[in-house]
């Protein structure tokens, strides 16, 4: 690229209102975010940021924004059905969902989306509907705060019920849900919870999912590296991966976070590592510093591996 290229990208970006550092806005993350992003980076682009539980439980909106730009945490998941501080629920009116979006838009977070408890493995009719409907319900409430998804489960198998039908019906409210997700321009995001989210079952579970705003969520737990190992567990499902993965304590020695940090390089992934720790730790920012740093070790050590 020559200077005078240099110079107009520059004068482009600095128009465009783009934030010192990274020199990435949370508008351009946010783009980025969704499913298709035109703007993608080749290669792979893992980026470093927080979900509200349990460290931001009782944390404001300013203080989620102030603390996460401090441990330079530049992406945030929002938990629902708490009741935590930041007090975004169903029950948002069209204003204040406004003002969410206003909050992040005006600061350099990219607010990643909702974590939701909404579940589609019950035998009850009743229930399922009704976590239906609950999820159409999140996903405009992601869509109007400015978040590009949000997080479900499948959830658990049931006694008397075969577990191929309860994956079958997890698939079917998937698909019911997938055209409403692409209409407000997110994503539904399937965390591997409970005891229908082991990654085989997840498989088996997209291998019937034809909507692709439909993809999986890893949550980075022990019985991911069971059976044949992490490898191969990772590489059933690495092509449905969306945009998040929950890890939950980079310290610890209960699975294998650089083992997956190689291969998320190795798979070219694009998106956020949030942190779900629920630790008690005396300095939650202190703490959440930490969890990054030894996360840019490891993605170091991960992109050394293909140079």
């Amino acid at each position: 690229m020559n200077s005078r290229s240099t110079l107009s990208r520059r004068r482009f970006l600095i128009k465009g209102g783009l934030v010192a550092g990274l020199a990435v806005s949370a508008d351009a993350l946010a783009n980025c975010g969704k499913v298709d992003c035109p703007h993608a980076k080749k290669g792979p682009d893992i980026r470093f940021g927080f979900t509200t539980y349990t460290w931001g439980k009782s944390w404001d909106f300013p203080t989620i924004i102030a603390n996460c730009i401090k441990a330079k945490a530049l992406g945030v998941e929002l938990r629902t059905s708490q009741k935590y501080a930041h007090g975004v629920e169903l029950t948002l009116n069209a204003r204040q969902r406004r003002n969410v979006k206003k909050c992040f838009k005006g600061s350099r977070i990219t607010l990643v989306g909702l974590a939701t408890s909404e579940r589609y493995d019950s035998p009850d009719p009743a229930k399922l509907k009704e976590a239906i409907e609950n999820t159409k319900g999140y996903l405009k409430l992601s869509s109007d705060i400015g978040g590009t998804g949000i997080r479900v489960f499948p959830n658990a198998f049931h006694k008397d019920v075969p577990h191929e039908k309860t994956l079958a019906q997890i698939a079917k409210a998937l698909n019911t849900l997938g055209p409403v997700a692409k209409q407000l321009n997110q994503q539904i995001r399937l965390e591997n919870h409970g005891s229908a989210g082991e990654m085989v079952s997840l498989k088996l579970i997209m291998d019937q999912v034809t909507h692709p705003n439909v993809r999986l969520k890893l949550n980075c737990d022990k019985r991911d590296m069971a059976g044949k190992g992490l490898e191969h567990n990772f590489n059933l499902i690495k092509d449905k991966l969306g945009h998040t993965i929950h890890a939950h304590d980079f310290k610890g020695t209960g699975f294998g976070y650089q083992q997956l940090m190689d291969l998320l390089v190795k798979a070219n992934y694009k998106g956020w590592i949030l942190i779900e720790n629920s630790s008690q730790v005396e300095d939650r920012v202190a703490a959440l510093i930490e969890q990054r740093e030894i996360f840019e070790k490891m993605l170091a050590n991960a992109k050394s591996i293909l140079i």
